[in-house]
Formats: C-alpha cells, sequence, structure tokens
C-alpha cells in the first residue's frame, strides 16, 4: 500500500468512525469510549492530510468544504451536547484565525505566518505581516456562506437560547501590526480620518450581510489592546512611532466607528487575546494601561478577556466597567488539559465581583483551544471536560 494510499484510508477510517458513532443502536459505554478515543486521535491527522490534499490540488475546493461541512455538523452537535448556547462553527474553514477573513478585504495583503523554534526547543508563531496596499473595501461577503451553513445546523436542533455566532479578527489588526509604515501613502496620504473610515464601512458592511442572514451575535478577536499591556508589545510600537499610551484611545475610537454601523439587534463582543498558538503565548501584563479605553470609551456589548493565570494580573483594571455591559472572564486555560478546582473558579469569580457588579459579569474559557489548523495540547475529552466545568459552575453562580 502506497503512502498516499495509507493517507487515504485514514480519512475513510475517520468517516466510518463518525458513521458509528451517531448510528443509534446498543452500545457499551466501553465500546463508545473506544470510538471516541480513536475518533478523537485521528481528528488532527485528517484535518492536516485533507489540507496538504487541497495544496496539492488533490482535492476540490467543493470536496475540502463538503469535508469542512460534516466537521462542523459534528462539532455543533458536541457543542449542544455539552449544554453551550453560543455555537461557532469551531473556525473549522480557517488556517489561521485572522488572515483568512483580512485577506479576503479589498485593499489589503497578508502573508503567511511563520513558525519559529527557540532554543529551549518550543515553537512560537512569528506574527502575520499584515500591509494595506490599497483603499480598504468590502470586496465581497467574507463569512456569510460559513454562517449560512452554521445556521442551518444549529435551527433544527431546536434547542431553546441557541445562537449560531460567529467570530472575525478585529479592524485594528490593520493599523497594530504595521503602524504607518504598513498602510500605503498613495491610498492613505493621511489616516485619520479616511483610513479608519473605510475600514469601519468594510466591517459594517460585513456586519450588515451577516445580519440579513439571521445573524444575532459577532466577536471581534483583538490580540492588539492585550499586546499593549505587554511592555516588550508597547516598546515595538514606539519603534514603529507610535505612542503606547495613546493608541488604546485612538483604537476605542477606532473600534466606535465600527460599532456605529451595528445592525439593530445584534451583539458585538470583543475577545483579548495575548497569543494561543499550539497552546503558547505572545503576550503579559496586567489590563490597566488598556483598561479605561477599553470598558469606559469602546461602545461594545461584551468584553472576553484572559484571566487564566499571573500573565493578566488582578482584577482591579474591570472597575472602568460601564453599567449595562459584561465583562466575560476567562478563567479556564485552553492550553493545557488539567482541569480547574470548581471551588478556585468560584473563589476568583468573587474576587473580580468587588470591582464590578456580579450580574454584569460572565465565565468562559481563556481563549479557543486552537487559533490556528495546528491546535492546542488538548484531547477532545480535556476540551469537553473544560466546557462542562465551564457550564457547571456558571450555573451555579448566575443560577
Amino acid at each position: 500500500m502506497s503512502f498516499d494510499d495509507k493517507l487515504s484510508r485514514l480519512v475513510e477510517r475517520h468517516h466510518e468512525l463518525a458513521d458509528a458513532m451517531a448510528r443509534e443502536g446498543p452500545r457499551s459505554a466501553q465500546d463508545h469510549a473506544r470510538l471516541s478515543k480513536e475518533y478523537a486521535e485521528l481528528s488532527p491527522m485528517v484535518e492536516t492530510i485533507v489540507a496538504l490534499q487541497k495544496a496539492r490540488g488533490e482535492i476540490s475546493a467543493e470536496q475540502l468544504r463538503a469535508v469542512e461541512d460534516k466537521a462542523i455538523t459534528e462539532i455543533v452537535k458536541f457543542q449542544q451536547d455539552v449544554g453551550l448556547q453560543s455555537i461557532t462553527d469551531g473556525e473549522f474553514r480557517r488556517t489561521y484565525f485572522h488572515i483568512d477573513f483580512l485577506e479576503q478585504l479589498g485593499g489589503v495583503k497578508t502573508d503567511i505566518p511563520v513558525t519559529v523554534k527557540k532554543p529551549d526547543g518550543t515553537e512560537e508563531l512569528a506574527p502575520p505581516v499584515i500591509r494595506v496596499i490599497d483603499k480598504v473595501r468590502h470586496a465581497k461577503n467574507i463569512q456569510l456562506a460559513d454562517f449560512q451553513y452554521l445556521k442551518s445546523q444549529v435551527d433544527p436542533l431546536g434547542g431553546k437560547g441557541l445562537t449560531p455566532k460567529v467570530t472575525i479578527p478585529s479592524p485594528t489588526m490593520l493599523h497594530f501590526r504595521g503602524g504607518r509604515a504598513g498602510i500605503n501613502k498613495e491610498a492613505y496620504p493621511e489616516l485619520d480620518p479616511v483610513f479608519y473610515d473605510d475600514v469601519a464601512r468594510a466591517y459594517g458592511d460585513e456586519l450588515r450581510s451577516l445580519a440579513a442572514a439571521g445573524c444575532s451575535y459577532v466577536q471581534l478577536d483583538d490580540t492588539n489592546m492585550a499586546y499593549l499591556c505587554d511592555e516588550k508589545m508597547r516598546a515595538a510600537a514606539r519603534q514603529r512611532g507610535d505612542d503606547p499610551n495613546e493608541l488604546p484611545h485612538r483604537y476605542a475610537w477606532f473600534i466606535n466607528k465600527v460599532v456605529a454601523q451595528k445592525p439593530a439587534g445584534m451583539t458585538l463582543a470583543m475577545h483579548l487575546c495575548r497569543g494561543n498558538f499550539k497552546s503558547t503565548f505572545a503576550a503579559q501584563g496586567n489590563y490597566e494601561p488598556v483598561a479605561e479605553a477599553l470598558l469606559s470609551e469602546m461602545h461594545l456589548d461584551a468584553y472576553f478577556m484572559e484571566y487564566d493565570d499571573d500573565r493578566s494580573g488582578d482584577f482591579r483594571p474591570l472597575r472602568y466597567l460601564k453599567k449595562g455591559k459584561t465583562v466575560v472572564l476567562g478563567l479556564v486555560t485552553t492550553k493545557f488539559g488539567q482541569l480547574e478546582k470548581k471551588d478556585d473558579l468560584k473563589r476568583r469569580i468573587d474576587e473580580a465581583a468587588r470591582f464590578v457588579p456580579l450580574e454584569q459579569l460572565c465565565l468562559s474559557p481563556q481563549c479557543g483551544f486552537s487559533s490556528t489548523e495546528e491546535g492546542n495540547a488538548l484531547s477532545l475529552d480535556e476540551q469537553k471536560a473544560k466546557l462542562a466545568l465551564v457550564i457547571d459552575t456558571a450555573r451555579e453562580v448566575w443560577n
């Protein structure tokens, strides 16, 4: 059997396992556990094989999408079974959480990130180069088809309160990564206000296309506000000619231009990410340098803030949160499989409630279980246990 035949057999076996687990009928707990374990072990290999086949031109875009569809159908049911109410497609159609979206905006050019091996043997993802080479515009509906498929899988479940959710990268990424030098001066001799207005309009067009299809919940994934808590990142911003003390306020003003175009009835949230590539991180530091701009000046509905370890500092920055807004505490790490203790989570929620009324707080994992196609160092069962812990704890704290 050739190597390619072996790869094909792995994909076939993955499909066989999915079909077997979906079939009704008597099955012992031991058999179910065996099938689930083999399926979970094969999943990352199959994702890599399919991506390789696509890159080599061995499968068409339509065939790739069919594989993605099947995986998304499975992960939607997984989320419902564990008790989640906001349901995503797992970003299963993306290679990277940000580039796949940004490169589809008119006027934007991205380069593939490079994996760097450090002296201690660990790996990190060098930030991608994101350049604005022309006027930014909404050249096409980017997430519409993906959302429509997600909605088609969520709606038949019939669960009360189940909401299909879309995640997209924050517009601040078009500025922070390269600063003024990363934005074409012929297209934008001056950034203020034309550049920011063009980007906001492009994002507004995307939000409107999603809302027209029935989307009511969108999350902006933003690394830059979190990076501005890290002194090394702040120093890098200075080297690019930016003031790290001024940037959070400029970005609040920038984000508000997008919020102003948000369709009625849509919840717009932001997740602050400090890096999540293969269970690593890129930034650390207390939220204090950005807290006022983030929680008082931005007009967003909710903020997902990472608080899974000491890198994020204490909860005092939450004092800036305005009434009517929500902070979702990311207390459960998505980087490692060890399960947190429920009593520890409750204690930390109590600590946060010293600065924010409990009714304005929620609980979640710190990030997704994967920000790139490589994934983090957790098994499917470990991910399920962490999600179940979040849900059980939230039910006990907020009834």
